[in-house]
């Protein structure tokens, strides 16, 4: 086997991947290549590894280096390379976090860990996490950095600057910046560029936009993410009830939710629970562990299908030619419906559909679906006439027409529901309606016949 070596300048980008050198296992090598690499691709790389084999390369970092490469793991992958390092680095990296990474990567720890880490942080720096810590998970609380560069509106420009100068390399973000009264409620908000540009004399008050968009710390994570991305705010001031300023959620940490929220709803419109991780940090077990539930769920909606079929096996009898195209009927049926889920799902996660459009939603999905049934049934007609004949061709498209019009009021009406009941509208996608689907479709389709062919 050849062994991977490193070619170009130490500021080159690698062009062997890491996990090929710690296969070969030469730490020099590896440690070259942490060096050309960048902290992204370092931490790409890493989620990669088996994590037997993350913290050999990790513990070859500089302690600076270290802490920004850890910073952009996902908080699963971090909790497990700190179970890999000795006690003296976990405590040192755990220290270095802003509260707010500091705190999603608590709830990834067994409850002991985090204590003991949370009792090794500064007074202050334990005061800040815990207080995150204190907010209900998924609320813009648990997300927000309490690390605030704030104005007040009295003050100068000469004094704001200088106030940014003392605190700002603590601060989460300079480049929004909420302007506060002297009872700390937000009355404004001023970008660093205007800052910067007036002149020193002007009060923070003539220059602040007091058209503030800000969110409540209640304030589901997911809202205030879209909100973020609608308004394009490279940061979003987070109150209390008292519109007292608590914190600010920036841009990046809002594009992480959004990221998770998507992955969420796409592994469960394929019929899956989100693994939480990086794929290839995931095991077998934990890749089957995420989809079988669903299974399980699927095959009890097939039993529903097979004893509608039960059901009428005397039809199926008397004219066999109509199984055949049980598959083409179901299945288009199916599809219709998981494209109405779909499109509504979508929909209400960037804001174009509400609670309260449930009627004009359902009214205009029905209309499609009746539609597209039309469309699809007359194109079958055709075929199916000229092959098998016509009787049997008016039941196919009579029933194409009755099954797509159902499926997507069932499409567009179940994601809706279960926004209403306080359910992950995502659950009630794809793979659930197509269950649901394939057995009224059915129903309908013998009913058709059973009339059209009078058995």
């Amino acid at each position: 086997m050849t062994r991977p070596t490193l070619t170009g300048t130490p500021d080159a980008v690698p062009t062997v991947e890491l996990d090929d050198l710690i296969d070969g296992g030469d730490l020099q090598l590896i440690d070259r290549w942490l060096a050309q690499a960048g902290e992204v691709q370092i931490a790409d790389d890493l989620a990669r590894l088996p994590r037997e084999q993350r913290a050999v390369a990790f513990r070859l970092l500089g302690k600076d280096r270290a802490l920004e490469v850890f910073e952009l793991l996902d908080p699963s992958v971090q909790q497990e390379l700190l179970e890999g390092l000795r006690d003296t680095n976990v405590q040192q990296l755990f220290d270095g976090l802003d509260p707010d990474d500091r705190a999603r990567l608590t709830e990834e720890m067994p409850a002991k860990v985090a204590m003991r880490l949370l009792a090794g942080l500064s007074p202050a720096e334990r005061q800040l996490t815990s207080t995150l810590l204190g907010y209900p998970e998924d609320s813009a609380g648990r997300l927000m950095s309490p690390e605030v560069a704030s104005l007040r509106a009295t003050m100068t420009v000469a004094e704001a600057l200088d106030r940014l100068r003392r605190i700002g390399a603590s601060a989460e973000t300079i480049y929004a910046l909420p302007v506060t009264d002297d009872r700390r409620r937000l009355v404004g908000v001023l970008g660093l560029r205007d800052l910067v540009l007036a002149d020193a004399p002007t009060q923070i008050s003539e220059l602040m936009d007091t058209d503030v968009i800000s969110a409540r710390v209640d304030s589901d994570q997911e809202e205030v993410a879209r909100m973020m991305r609608e308004a394009d705010l490279l940061a979003l001031p987070i109150v209390d009830t008292e519109d007292r300023l608590v914190g600010v959620v920036t841009v990046d940490d809002a594009m992480e939710v959004l990221e998770e929220e998507d992955t969420e709803d796409i592994a469960r419109a394929a019929g899956a629970e989100p693994l939480g991780r990086p794929y290839l940090a995931t095991s077998v077990v934990q890749l089957a562990r995420s989809r079988v539930i669903w299974l399980i769920v699927f095959i009890a909606a097939g039993a529903v299908t097979v004893n509608v079929m039960a059901a009428f096996e005397t039809t199926l009898e008397a004219a066999v030619t109509l199984a055949l195209f049980i598959p083409l009927v179901i299945g288009t049926a199916g599809n219709t419906g998981a494209q109405s889920a779909t499109t509504i799902t979508r929909a209400m996660a960037v804001g174009e559909v509400r609670l309260s459009d449930l009627t004009p939603v359902v009214g205009r999905e029905g209309t499609t679906g009746l539609l597209l049934g039309a469309i699809l049934g007359a194109i079958a007609f055709g075929p199916i006439a000229v092959l098998i004949g016509t009787p049997i061709a008016a039941v196919v498209s009579i029933t194409l027409v009755a099954a797509c019009t159902l499926a997507s009021l069932i499409g567009s009406a179940l994601p809706l529901a279960a926004k209403r009941l306080g359910v992950d509208p995502a659950v009630m996608s794809v793979p659930l309606i197509t269950a649901l689907i394939d057995a009224s479709g059915l129903l309908i389709y013998f009913i058709v016949a059973g009339l059209v062919l009078r058995l």
